[in-house]
């Protein structure tokens, strides 16, 4: 069998090849081009000592790097650039090398180009990692051997020539990721869209266009999952190159997904009710049609059940951490957008106990104040954004009348701590920030891994 991925690395060889960012992502690409004998620069921000060596190792095998905050002052003269997604593809570094010749990709690009199977490919402002885990969940279920990356799993570039022709690949996309992409997956998903990112895209417009590049590029054999009751989304329709399947919550869509009372309808029939869905939250039950619209075809409606009765979430997103004293501690350190803390505000039945706050991505929080004043008793601010989301909520109309009480907090330790001491049985507590994690922390991960962590360390 002939390999994939040597042929492309192959066809690098004799090129001046640099990859921005030693990540997670392309560190595997990094060891696979020096596998194959072509030389990599590697630009990163970070400095040599912040590897523990790594750097180091990699150029005994003849990588040369270039760190510090001088990075990407030495692309000229590149032939390939690997960026890193949360680069923009046009700073003036890149761009100058781009205009000399340089060719831009990335590790998912490349991936998109070699693909041997059908991929499933999902983007939006909020869901995507959930619908991303059930799409992949139904299918492993349904006996197709899956493999899940992008914003979530492994690189998926260097596992290519284990992929076979009837594998599948479902994708996880971000805004980023999106932006320069080429190639769009056969079956495409936008759970819903938002503002988010502004820190990064320009503005509204630049955002929904990268959005849009998951679908820009199919044919009339693919298809498109869309979201019937997101203006945005719905916008898509027309621009669709292939067949679309909407879904929604609220209206039935001809030969859509759809609910009808409590049951979930797919063209017509009956697939699931709600109450076989284990994941809590209106939000969650979008999450299932808009993989069920992904899915349709591919997988038995009786598998769609079954996995549904027992699948539990994804880590970090509305996931139960303890109960302690008659109160269960919720980690959604995912929610880094209003949008997604309103979804998880109205899984609950009682009003919550919410710690909310971080790095500031630009985004208006307006929307957010009146769900607090109706889901929230205790707002715990802590954070970057603390100031704009105590404001929101101060304006909301019936602030006045139904409070939440406010308290700032110098750090999430601190928020875990006044929690325990506001909190009666009965009452829920969830992290459920509403904004990156930047400001203090690598990642939402390592945010709700923290969270969790001050939780259990809580005395019975």
């Amino acid at each position: 069998m002939n390999s994939v991925l040597k042929e492309y690395l192959n066809s690098l060889r004799g090129k001046r090849v640099a990859v921005i960012g030693l990540g997670v992502s392309n560190r595997p690409l990094v060891e696979s081009l020096l596998d194959a004998g072509v030389p990599v620069m590697v630009c990163d921000k970070r400095r040599r000592e912040e590897f523990n060596g790594l750097v180091e190792t990699l150029e005994r095998r003849g990588m040369s790097a270039v760190l510090g905050p001088e990075y990407l002052d030495h692309l000229e003269g590149a032939d390939v650039i690997f960026r890193t997604p949360g680069l923009r593809p046009d700073a003036p570094q890149i761009a100058r090398a781009v205009a000399a010749g340089a060719q831009l990709t990335s590790e998912m690009e490349a991936f998109l180009d070699l693909c041997p199977c059908r991929i499933i490919a999902v983007t939006g402002s909020d869901g995507k990692t959930t619908t991303t885990s059930i799409i992949a969940g139904l299918l492993k279920a349904a006996g197709y051997r899956t493999f899940v990356g992008g914003n979530i799993g492994h690189p998926l570039l260097c596992q290519v020539d284990d992929i076979r022709p009837d594998d599948m690949v479902v994708l996880e996309l971000s805004s980023f990721q999106l932006m320069t992409v080429r190639q769009s997956p056969s079956i495409a998903v936008v759970t819903n869209l938002a503002p988010n990112h502004m820190d990064v895209h320009r503005d509204m417009d630049e955002y929904v266009a990268a959005k849009r590049n998951i679908f820009a590029h199919q044919d009339a054999c693919d298809r498109l999952v869309l979201n019937a009751d997101n203006e945005i989304t719905a916008g898509f329709i027309k621009q669709a190159r292939g067949s679309v399947t909407l879904f929604s919550r609220k209206k039935a869509v001809e030969g859509g997904v759809y609910l009808r009372e409590k049951t979930v309808m797919c063209g017509g029939r009956p697939v699931l009710t709600t109450d076989d869905i284990l994941l809590p939250g209106l939000h969650n039950l979008e999450n299932y049609m808009a993989a069920i619209a992904a899915v349709d075809g591919l997988v038995p409606d009786e598998v769609i059940r079954d996995f549904a009765r027992t699948f539990g979430g994804v880590e970090h997103r509305i996931e139960l951490v303890r109960e302690l004293g008659g109160v269960r501690y919720y980690n959604d350190s995912i929610a880094s957008s209003p949008s997604r803390t309103i979804a998880g505000l109205r899984s609950f039945d009682r009003k919550v106990i919410l710690i909310a706050g971080g790095y500031d991505k630009h985004i208006p929080y307006d929307v957010l104040g009146p769900e607090i004043i109706e889901h929230v008793k205790v707002l715990l601010l802590t954070g970057d954004t603390a100031g704009k989301i105590k404001s929101a909520t101060i304006a909301a109309p019936g602030y006045v009348e139904n409070g939440p009480k406010i308290w700032e907090c110098a750090d999430l330790g601190q928020a875990v701590e006044r929690a325990r001491e506001l909190a009666a049985p009965g009452d829920v507590v969830i992290l459920s920030p509403a904004s990156a994690s930047f400001d203090r922390f690598k990642n939402f991960e390592e945010r709700g891994k923290v969270f969790k962590d001050l939780v259990n360390a809580l005395a019975e």
